[in-house]
């Protein structure tokens, strides 16, 4: 009970905050629509990534490093998010200021919780460890990434600049590309560039609440 606690323990924060929340009041089933395509989207990521690893991996640590970081973490869950994202919303009628953010949120959301569950309960037995860990690095990593993609694509949305559409999916991947780079490695690192996503959604939201 205590590993599934926490390997939900994000996703009960964050769902709760917006259920309960009365300016989201009419938003519960667009959210809900938004986690479960998060959820949807971690099926075609889970066969693209093991194809890019099982293509591409050699010998060479660095490549593969780069591989598990870049390409089959960041760059093939990320781009899937931007298309979700790029593609659904527009059959979305009458979207209110800020449904955009949270629908990328909850995509994100939705995709980490799937994602949390096969780190976690593995074919060898449940993580309390990787549990705990992931809910305060790995989770928030993509929730944050999908509070920026949704600010970044609310820019493009108001303002028809293609270079909002650029940074609505590149900074995301990098972000992504560069945690898993080195979570491996040098936690306090990942948990860094964790902290830096915190910096740059609340930069947004005052870029938001300015100029939108």
């Amino acid at each position: 009970m205590k590993i599934l606690f926490f390997t939900l323990l994000p996703a009960i924060i964050v769902g709760c905050f917006f259920y309960f929340a009365n300016r989201f009041k009419d938003s519960k089933f667009f959210i809900a629509k938004a986690f479960g395509l998060g959820v949807l989207i971690a099926f075609p990521a889970g066969y693209l990534n093991t194809y890019v690893l099982q293509t591409f991996t050699n010998n060479n640590p660095i490549n593969n490093n780069l591989l598990t970081g870049f390409f089959a973490g960041g760059l093939v869950e990320e781009l899937l998010k931007f298309l979700a994202l790029l593609f659904y919303l527009p059959t979305q009628k009458k979207l209110k200021k800020f449904d955009i953010v949270i629908f990328a949120l909850f995509i994100s959301l939705g995709f980490a919780v799937y994602e949390n569950f096969g780190y976690v309960f593995q074919p060898t037995g449940a993580s309390f460890e990787i549990a705990f860990i992931r809910a305060f690095t790995a989770v928030p990593m993509h929730i944050f990434n999908g509070i920026i993609m949704g600010y970044f694509f609310e820019f493009y949305s108001k303002t028809g600049d293609n270079k909002f559409l650029g940074f609505t999916v590149l900074m995301p991947i990098i972000l992504h590309g560069s945690y898993n780079f080195f979570v491996s490695e040098n936690l306090l690192i990942a948990k860094g560039i964790v902290l830096l996503q915190v910096f740059m959604a609340y930069r947004l939201k005052i870029m938001y609440d300015r100029n939108l």
